[in-house]
């Protein structure tokens, strides 16, 4: 599409320019980013109670609180993150000095996906602007009128030759990725970061892929049976389960399942009432097409809660399901919706041999106050990043990178590693006047004793 070849080439003039390089200028612009997330803040809830049925305090809680901290965060400590970083240089490099810096990349894009339609677009871009690069911001067409509001924010705030937004369906994705940009940052399926990596390859594009999986949650005999429940609860129906990192299914001692389902449905009833789907505070699933996928799975499944939908206004109720078959199709692929599956173990052996059997996990959550069998689990599984006994919270703090491993994802970001996400790191040798003449021909017995002997070899 022509318009996008022209975008990238406006934001290509500009970067060159040299415009985005300043820290007053990264600075500037990511506080006229939090201004206009604050201008349009109320929009903003209305856009995503229309796109997915959230309240205000869960918008608020779970995308717009977590931009904006992310935005003070970068503020405070961009002025560090830019500077040079001296490292160690090696006698034989004497007299001279060694150090990194980090550049821009130049011209990114950062692909949202519909689930945190808001979070998953400015976080990203955050570092984006931290790091000094243009960026072209391509929303998910399935949050419509959340995708609208975000356009009205950046152009708000920022011209298109060094922000600029892109709606549409799918071929508009294709068009964008067909350009010579010079990184791309993707959340979303696994099946589509194969796609966009490959697409990147004809250009050698670097990318960072945010992907998924199946996230299992492991409780043993040692903790507070209750609050495991209540915090897996709040992780696994934030959003209606729509969440990548939210616990797909639970590894229960074969002791405590039963206790366990207790709690767990209590907790639903503490939180959402004994009719959560006519509780207005209850997201709903994006689209019809989800929501069929999601009934699809219970079907032929065991459950003692839940289990039905309303198809009308897309909810799907809190279900749990008991007896699941390991090869059940709802254990074959990532769930995105409020179904939890309760399997069993009686050695923590059968557990792990379960997980690594799978694609490598964005997210894994311990609950357990055994120290051996916490080093067991955190040193025998592979996974993105967790919890022990709790759930989601290790996105709320910015020195932790957020990333998945193998197929839920590659690179990381939040706080710093965003910004490191959207630099290149420049290394440099930097050689003073003085000439030590050891390394010119003509090469002589004196220069090689001399040689073994600084180089100790």
């Amino acid at each position: 599409m022509e318009y996008i070849r022209n975008i990238i080439e406006k934001q290509r003039k500009f970067f060159n320019e040299n415009h985005t390089k300043s820290i007053e200028f990264r600075e500037k612009q990511l506080e006229l980013l939090k201004e206009a997330i604050k201008k349009y803040e109320q929009e903003i809830y209305e856009a995503l109670k229309i796109d997915l049925n959230k309240s205000d305090i869960e918008s608020l809680m779970s995308e717009l609180y977590l931009c904006i901290d992310e935005i003070e965060y970068a503020k405070r400590h961009l002025k560090r993150w830019m500077r040079r970083k001296y490292v160690y240089t090696p006698i034989s490099q004497f007299p001279s000095i060694s150090y990194k810096v980090s550049e821009p990349y130049g011209v990114v894009a950062i692909i949202s996906p519909w689930n945190y339609p808001f979070l998953l677009s400015i976080q990203p871009l955050i570092g984006a602007i931290a790091a000094g690069n243009c960026c072209v911001l391509k929303l998910s067409e399935y949050a419509p009128k959340v995708s609208s509001i975000i356009k009205k924010i950046i152009e708000c705030a920022f011209q298109e030759e060094y922000i600029a937004v892109l709606e549409g369906e799918i071929e508009v994705a294709d068009a964008l990725l067909e350009q010579p940009l010079d990184y791309i940052f993707f959340t979303g399926s696994t099946q589509v970061g194969k796609i966009i990596m490959e697409k990147a390859a004809k250009h050698l594009t670097p990318v960072t892929l945010e992907l998924g999986g199946k996230s299992p949650c492991i409780i043993d005999e040692t903790v507070d049976l209750s609050l495991a429940a209540k915090r897996i609860i709040f992780g696994k129906l934030l959003n209606s389960g729509q969440t990548c990192v939210a616990p797909d299914y639970i590894f229960v001692q074969k002791d405590l399942k039963d206790k366990l389902v207790e709690h767990l449905i209590g907790w639903i009833e503490k939180m959402y009432g004994s009719q959560p789907l006519d509780n207005e505070n209850y997201p709903k699933i994006i689209s019809k097409k989800h929501y069929d996928r999601l009934m699809e799975l219970m079907q032929g499944e065991e459950f003692v809660l839940g289990g039905y939908g309303k198809e009308e206004t897309l909810q799907i109720a809190p279900t749990i399901l008991v007896h699941v078959n390991k090869q059940s199709k709802v254990m074959q692929e990532e769930i995105f919706g409020p179904i939890l599956p309760i399997l069993t173990y009686q050695s923590l052996e059968e557990v792990i041999s379960h997980i690594k059997e799978g694609g490598k996990p964005l997210a894994l959550y311990l609950f357990s106050n055994d120290k051996k069998v916490q080093r067991k689990i955190l040193n025998s599984v592979s996974f993105g990043g967790g919890c022990i006994n709790d759930t989601i919270m290790q996105l709320t703090n910015p020195k932790l990178p957020f990333g998945g491993v193998g197929a839920s994802g590659m690179g990381q970001y939040h706080g710093k590693y965003s910004f490191d996400t959207f630099s290149h790191e420049k290394s440099i040798l930097h050689k003073f006047s003085l000439d030590i003449p050891l390394r010119y021909q003509p090469f002589t017995k004196s220069k090689k004793w001399l040689l073994k002997n600084i180089l100790k070899k």
